[in-house]
């Protein structure tokens, strides 16, 4: 029998993986890094793909000018059965082997840290990946792919919030009925579930969960959605084109969905797409706008846009102002944006949230006198427009909230229940 189990928190923007001692019961330590993969400009035909995971992927990208391969936010194709797969250079690749990439980097730095190979895994996954179940089930297929391909041979899956909430559970000192929110990148998940210090012990925890749910929004949403009202104008949104002598058409809407989510970026860059703007920049009689959206895509741009655009939704969580800067290759963005202006631009994400909280409450029978703890987590937990939607919904609740990037995977670590 294994000394050591992980719980690995594979993540849209940032990916976890929490080493438990079994004998001991304990977290010994838990390993981040960033979702991130990068495929170096300098490869060969004749080996194997030259990449880079995390921090490590960030920096080779910049080191060699942005010249290779950049992807992000990869956990949201799982559930898109029109995704099969993407060249990179001479190679054909799945969605499984693009995260076998990062689930294999996490269980290599966890089994140098405890000098074993360590086969069982207890894997988090959002309560729903797409809102479609057949799309959900073979999001969680491509997913156990990857996990075995990672090198692991007993596998176990658990729901990211009821992981939360037994990271949680350590804390406490009585018991509790507790509403966990798990916000993260890609999605917003609920559980109501019943907490006891005495119980973190028990072999099966399915009779405290009393109910799940979950809507495919999250913290991307809000960065997609301030990209459609304020970053695509000055990639050519707006822009009209000569399709004939005397006839001019918008420029098609279809692009600027492309860049506005790195589900989409992370793939927009083939040759057919590089042709068709650069016809698009000749018949807007050369227009500049349309000429940054060439240089985004041809400068591998995406991430420090996107950065930029994250970084808007950071500051607001502190500011009342900010800005929305970006300059780079002759692309200069550089406005205010209020804290109002933004709540509005993501009003209608955060409106789904709440109908949805609403409806999994209704369904479920539970009432706010039954709810003794709001438990938040998740990074876009601290969007203050979110935390004000949860006071403002549970103004006699408990609002509490962990390790936003690490509770998922402690839990998922004390989730060892699940080989029982």
């Amino acid at each position: 029998m294994d000394k050591y189990l992980y719980g690995i928190d594979f993540g849209t923007s940032n990916s976890a993986v929490s080493i438990l001692d079994i004998e001991k019961n304990e977290i010994i330590t838990t390993i981040s890094l960033p979702s991130i993969l990068y495929f170096s400009s300098e490869q060969s035909h004749s080996k194997p793909l030259k990449y880079y995971v995390g921090q490590e992927a960030l920096d080779k990208y910049l080191a060699e000018g942005m010249t290779g391969r950049f992807m992000k936010s990869i956990k949201r194709i799982l559930p898109r059965k029109n995704f099969t797969k993407t060249k990179v250079y001479s190679k054909d690749l799945s969605a499984s082997d693009l995260i076998t990439l990062i689930i294999k980097e996490l269980k290599e730095r966890a089994d140098k840290y405890v000098g074993i190979s360590c086969s069982r895994a207890i894997i988090g996954r959002p309560v729903v990946f797409d809102e479609e179940s057949v799309n959900d089930e073979l999001a969680q297929k491509r997913l156990l792919t990857a996990a075995v391909a990672a090198g692991f041979t007993e596998i176990r899956f658990q729901h990211e919030p009821i992981a939360a909430a037994f990271a949680y559970e350590r804390s406490l000192k009585t018991k509790e009925r507790v509403l966990v929110a798990d916000l993260g990148g890609g999605t917003t998940d609920f559980t109501f579930i019943e907490l006891n210090p005495s119980s973190k012990e028990n072999a099966d925890r399915s009779k405290d969960i009393i109910a799940s749910g979950g809507i495919y929004i999250g913290g991307d949403s809000f960065d997609s959605a301030f990209m459609m009202k304020r970053g695509v104008p000055y990639f050519g949104y707006g822009v009209k084109y000569q399709s004939m002598p005397g006839k001019f058409l918008d420029l098609p809407l279809s692009l600027f969905i492309n860049i506005t989510s790195w589900e989409k970026l992370n793939f927009f860059n083939g040759f057919k797409i590089k042709n068709e703007i650069e016809g698009y920049y000749v018949f807007s009689d050369r227009n500049p706008f349309v000429k940054n959206l060439i240089t985004l895509i041809e400068n591998n741009l995406g991430y420090q846009l996107f950065q930029s655009v994250e970084k808007v939704k950071i500051n607001l969580s502190d500011l009342d102002t900010t800005q929305f800067y970006f300059s780079q290759f002759e692309i200069d963005i550089n406005e205010p944006v209020t804290i109002e202006e933004y709540n509005k631009i993501i009003k209608r994400d955060l409106q789904k949230i709440s109908n949805y909280l609403d409806e999994f409450l209704l369904q479920n029978n539970i009432t706010d006198d039954s709810i003794d703890t709001v438990f938040l987590t998740g990074g876009t937990s601290l969007v203050k427009s979110v935390i004000e939607l949860f006071k403002n919904k549970f103004p006699n609740s408990k609002l509490n909230s962990g390790d936003n990037f690490t509770s998922v995977a402690k839990g998922l670590a004390y989730s060892g229940y699940l080989f029982n």
